[in-house]
Order: C-alpha cells, then structure tokens, then sequence
C-alpha cells in the first residue's frame, strides 16, 4: 500500500512538472510569436524607407 502511495505521489508530482513546463514553452511561443509580428512591422517600415530614399536619390 505505501509502495503505491509513494509511487502516486511521484506520479502526481512528474505530471505537475510537466504541465508547469508545457505552460513555460506556451508562454515562450507566445513571446516569440509577438516578437515575430513586431520584427515583421519593423521590415515592413524599413522597406518603405528604403523605396522613399531611392525614389529620391533617383529623382535627383
């Protein structure tokens, strides 16, 4: 009986970790998803530099 106690209880405390490192790499993609969609705004904002300066340097 306390042999399966014990090994519940290491069960049950294996199954916490492993929910508590699931929600870490949820939390992980989460800030790798937003970086990712403030990095892309960024290039888009630095594309559009780039054609405005060639535009003008062509102008010239």
């Amino acid at each position: 009986m306390a042999e399966a106690a014990s090994g519940t209880q290491d069960v049950s405390r294996h199954t916490a970790g492993v929910t508590e490192g699931a929600e870490r790499t949820g939390a992980a993609a989460a800030q790798v998803r937003s970086a990712s969609g403030e990095l892309a705004q960024q290039a888009e904002q630095l594309r559009g530099r780039v054609d405005r300066f060639l535009s003008e340097i062509r102008a010239a």
